[in-house]
């Protein structure tokens, strides 16, 4: 069973640039993996480009992406990132030199999503 999730990278303006990840988006995975393998705005930027994946880190230690026919999403700002309609579990953003992670389960439109820490430490992979 999948727990989907959003990667995105804010830009220069505010805006969000994402791609959906389908494998194992609970931070205890993927935000570890973010975290270690994905910790700078290049690596986060060259990971987004590549569209909607997958998992972003198999056993070759790589991408799986579904091909270009799923480019990455572009929305105007974080609020409309993390629209309540989106399907996704997770979604983190890259921002500030660093991943945040929101949690999309229990979405009150009043405010954001709430934030969950990522654990620290790399995994084995």
């Amino acid at each position: 069973m999948a727990t989907r999730s959003r990667i995105g990278i804010e830009l220069k303006n505010g805006s969000i640039l994402s791609a959906y990840h389908h494998w194992d988006g609970y931070p205890e995975w993927l935000g570890r993996i973010l975290t270690t393998h994905y910790n700078t705005r290049a690596k986060a930027a060259e990971l987004i480009d590549g569209g909607d994946m997958s998992v972003c880190w198999n056993d070759n230690k790589q991408a799986e992406y579904y091909g270009t026919d799923c480019p990455p999403r572009h929305d105007a700002d974080l609020c409309e990132y993390l629209l309540p309609e989106n399907s996704e579990e997770f979604a983190y953003v890259f921002r500030n030199g660093g991943w945040v992670c929101y949690n999309m389960h229990e979405f009150d439109e009043t405010k954001l999503p709430e934030i969950v820490e990522i654990p620290s430490g790399a995994l084995m992979a």
